[in-house]
């Protein structure tokens, strides 16, 4: 007997009522930032290496370590993508984008690779939605995108939600606070995890990003990077938190947060949830400033800010039964007895041509069990036809949260039930 086969270990199926769910929040993510002037981006899942690897920055966990890379046909090296920003830019750059708008607005969604630990919420074929904008340097972006993110989730009923905010400054900025950070570290630098060893020399701002609990301890006393930053980073940063002020979103600033990707400079932001599902306090959405990626790719000198947010782990933290989210038919047509099937046929593309969600048994069951089904599935509505409505013309409408039932003509089945379902 053959083996059976399943799914490869981390690249889960999503089944209905399930799917639901998701449809629920990404066609509310749609809503939400189609109404702030983002339009939809779709770019491949396949890329080339070096996209990532120029990108993202080698020293980063992502590409050391966690990248699903591979050989074509042709011997180049070709990575499945672990995050959706660098394949953005290089869409941005390669169709000439800032040549023909000045300000480009862009939202994207579809799966992500990465061969990490998986834990709640993190697999490694996982989810991403993300956001990104070019051609604005001013700081009210920023906060419009971390306001819209608020509102995100705070409609989809997910609260205790707490805004995290830094700046990791521009590259001058930077220099000043690696030269800082270095010196305090190196006093107790084989006391740190064999990871932020290898950091200290090739990125030390990634060791405040360690979860390992002795490094955690350790940089609790490390400088504040708001301490390293020049006057045009201090004035930026402190512009962003002014214009969320003025939108009324609440916020934090934590000088320690410093994101896990390269390209980040700037304003760099976290949302963390406090879920029974995801733990005690998880973080659902991050995002910020990366003025420089366009140009370190290749492309022109572009500011350029925006966020990723995990689906699996916004789905988590959803509240309610998946089947809550899973739409009802309208009309539930139950058919029984000789002559009913081409007029339950006829019936349910007629209702369907009008827009309504129609559901009928293709099986030859008894009436008992196609009002069972019907009312499983939640249907609002439910015609009845048997052979005396065939021989009469005239079937049975029963209204299912009413308890109710009227006779209707067959051919006012239609226009009935279109004014009944759009009340």
């Amino acid at each position: 007997m053959a083996e059976t086969l399943k799914s490869v270990r981390g690249m889960n199926d999503l089944l209905p009522p399930e799917s639901a769910k998701w449809h629920y929040f990404e066609n509310r993510c749609r809503e939400l930032f189609s109404r702030y002037g983002y339009q939809e981006v779709r770019t491949p899942i396949l890329e080339s290496t070096e996209l990532f690897s120029r990108g993202i920055g080698e020293a980063t966990d992502i590409v050391e370590k966690e990248m699903f890379t591979f050989p074509d046909k042709s011997e180049r090296s070709m990575t499945m993508r672990p995050e959706g920003t660098a394949s953005c830019v290089r869409a941005y750059i390669q169709h000439s984008m800032h040549r023909k708008e000045p300000v480009t607005r862009w939202f994207y969604s579809g799966p992500m690779f990465r061969y990490e630990r998986m834990q709640t919420g993190r697999y490694r074929q996982f989810y991403q939605i993300g956001v990104e904008a070019y051609g604005v340097a001013e700081a009210t972006v920023e906060a419009e995108q971390i306001a819209m993110l608020h509102e995100l989730y705070s409609s989809v009923g997910i609260t205790n939600l707490e805004v995290l905010i830094n700046s990791v400054g521009n590259s001058e900025d930077r220099g000043r606070y690696r030269d800082a950070l270095v010196g305090y570290i190196t006093p107790f630098k084989d006391e740190l995890c064999g990871d932020c060893q290898r950091r200290l020399e090739t990125n030390p701002l990634r060791i405040l990003d360690c979860k390992v609990k002795t490094c955690k301890a350790r940089m609790n006393d490390a400088p504040s990077i708001l301490n390293s930053l020049g006057e045009e980073s201090t004035k930026h940063f402190g512009e962003a938190q002014s214009a969320l002020t003025s939108m009324g979103v609440p916020f934090t600033v934590d000088a320690r947060m410093v994101r896990g990707l390269d390209y980040y400079t700037g304003t760099v932001f976290e949302i963390v949830a406090s879920t029974k599902s995801l733990g005690t306090q998880s973080t659902i959405v991050a995002g910020g400033r990366y003025d420089g990626l366009v140009e370190s790719l290749g492309g022109p000198s572009v500011p350029a800010v925006g966020f990723a947010l995990g689906v699996e782990r916004a789905i988590l933290s959803l509240t309610g039964d998946s089947e809550e989210y899973r739409s009802a038919p309208d009309v539930f047509i139950v058919a029984h007895g000789e002559g009913t099937s081409p007029i339950k046929l006829a019936l349910g593309a007629e209702l369907r041509g009008a827009g309504l969600y129609v559901e009928l048994e293709h099986r030859v069951t008894s009436m008992k069990s196609q009002f069972k089904r019907a009312d499983k599935l939640g249907s609002h509505f439910v015609v009845v036809i048997g052979e005396a409505e065939v021989e009469s013309g005239v079937v049975k409408l029963k209204n299912m949260q009413q308890r109710s039932e009227e006779e209707v003509r067959l051919a006012e089945v239609q226009r009935v039930l279109s004014e009944r379902c759009g009340e």
